[in-house]
């Protein structure tokens, strides 16, 4: 191999470690959230929003990187070449760089919070941050027994949801709360599918994910009924005056679901082609999400 295919191999591989497109679920939930809340009592602080967002960034930043350390230190990540452990032999060193970001991400919570004289907002990021850590933290490591959607969807539904709108109008919403629903279950279907291409690994490490109980064909039959409860619900929460009917925008991704769930049923049990429909599910994530703060504000 030349030097000029090493590099560009190694730049493929640094670019999938630092994984630039998950950055979404931090995004998502603040949007949404704050969104809602301009919808229903037209408060909207632009330093608030900028300074929750970035901090979100931080706090993803720093679970994306304690989970490679904690696969790590587990073994299930052995064949796994994008891992910035893997990649940079140093465990220490990502260990720290996260706890860096994680410092940094508390820090603009620490300063919202200061700003409105209220530690709602820090107590919901603290908890949210604690799950975040079960999920492959020792001694929890409950992703290993197939919680980790679970967890997903709470943190990043309800939680991330709920805390960007309380945030921006310092009260709570039955509508955000309705949309975290939303949220939370298309996050959750990004980890869910994760899992179809690294079934052998989580097997041979103890991992009980989802996948690996259901077997990967099966899993691909769920996918479907996982995307039309989550679009259904849209309609439904429309119908029972939840959402205003300009949240029926949010059906304008059911091609990226439906494609989502081609492409998982067609290479379900194909690692190398299924690896990437992950990608596919964060697209239906960040179009759906954005979709429906527009259509709230709509």
């Amino acid at each position: 191999m030349t030097t000029k295919s090493l590099s560009v191999t190694n730049r493929k591989l640094w670019l999938a470690a630092l994984k630039p497109p998950m950055y979404s679920v931090a995004v998502i939930p603040i949007w949404v959230g704050s969104a809602i809340a301009w919808a229903d009592q037209q408060q909207f602080n632009r330093l608030i929003f900028w300074t929750f967002l970035w901090a979100a960034i931080f706090i993803i930043a720093w679970l994306n990187l304690t989970n490679d350390v904690f696969d790590a230190d587990t073994g299930i990540d052995v064949n796994k070449a994008h891992s910035l452990v893997n990649l940079t032999h140093n465990r220490t060193l990502i260990f720290w760089l996260a706890n860096l970001f994680l410092g940094l991400g508390c820090l603009g919570i620490v300063a919202i919070s200061w700003w409105q004289q209220d530690l709602t907002i820090l107590g919901l990021i603290i908890l949210s941050c604690f799950l975040g850590y079960t999920y492959q933290g020792p001694p929890f490591r409950l992703g290993y027994q197939g919680l980790g959607e679970i967890i997903c969807f709470f943190t990043f539904g309800p939680l991330a949801v709920s805390a960007a709108y309380y945030s921006q109008a310092q009260s709570w919403s039955f509508h955000s709360l309705a949309a975290s629903v939303i949220v939370g279950l298309t996050t959750s279907l990004i980890l869910f599918c994760s899992h179809f291409h690294q079934v052998k690994d989580d097997l041979a490490a103890g991992k009980q994910s989802p996948i690996a109980r259901l077997g990967t064909k099966r899993g691909a039959q769920l996918l479907p009924w996982i995307c039309g409860v989550t679009l259904g619900l849209i309609v439904i929460f429309i119908g029972l005056g939840f959402f205003a009917p300009g949240a029926a925008l949010t059906l304008a991704s059911l091609p990226l679901a439906i494609n989502l769930c081609r492409q998982v049923f067609q290479c379900h049990d194909q690692p190398e082609k299924v690896k990437n429909v992950k990608f596919i599910a964060v697209g239906f994530h960040f179009v759906s999400g954005m979709l429906l703060g527009i259509g709230m504000l709509a």
